[in-house]
C-alpha cells in the first residue's frame, strides 16, 4: 500500500504544479488555449486526492479527515467547473483567488492522507 500511496501521492504534486503553471499562466492573459488541458488535469487531481482517501480509509485514518477529502474533492471539482460563471465583472478575482485556495488545500489534503497511510503499522506475517 505504501508504494501506491506514493505514486498517487506523486501524481498529486505534478498535477498540482502543472496547475499552478497553467492558472498562472491563465492569470497572466496568456495560454487560453489550454484550459480544456487544465481541466482534464484537474479531474485527474481530483481523482488522485480520492485515491489517497480510499487508501487513507483502508489504512485505518480518521474517517472524518478522510470524508474531509472526499467533499473538499468535490468542492475543488465543483468550483473549477463553474468559476467562469460566478462573480462576473470587476469582482471575478475572488472566484480565482478562492479556486487557487481550494486547490492549494486539496494539495495539503492530499500530503496529510500520505502521511497518515506512511504511518500506519506495516502488519507482520504470518506464519
Amino acid at each position: 500500500m505504501k508504494s501506491a500511496t506514493a505514486a498517487t501521492l506523486m501524481l498529486v504534486r505534478v498535477t498540482g504544479l502543472v496547475l499552478i503553471i497553467l492558472g498562472a499562466a491563465f492569470w497572466t492573459g496568456h495560454a487560453f488555449a489550454q484550459i480544456p488541458l487544465h481541466k482534464q488535469v484537474g479531474y485527474l487531481f481530483v481523482l488522485s486526492l480520492w485515491t489517497l482517501a480510499a487508501l487513507a480509509a483502508r489504512a485505518g485514518a480518521a474517517p472524518g479527515f478522510v470524508a474531509l477529502a472526499v467533499v473538499w474533492g468535490l468542492a475543488v471539482a465543483a468550483l473549477g467547473m463553474t468559476q467562469d460563471r460566478l462573480l462576473i465583472g470587476d469582482a471575478h478575482w475572488v472566484i480565482k483567488v478562492l479556486h487557487l485556495l481550494v486547490g492549494l488545500g486539496a494539495m495539503g489534503l492530499a500530503e496529510g492522507l500520505a502521511a497518515r497511510i506512511k504511518r500506519t503499522p506495516v502488519p507482520a506475517l504470518q506464519q
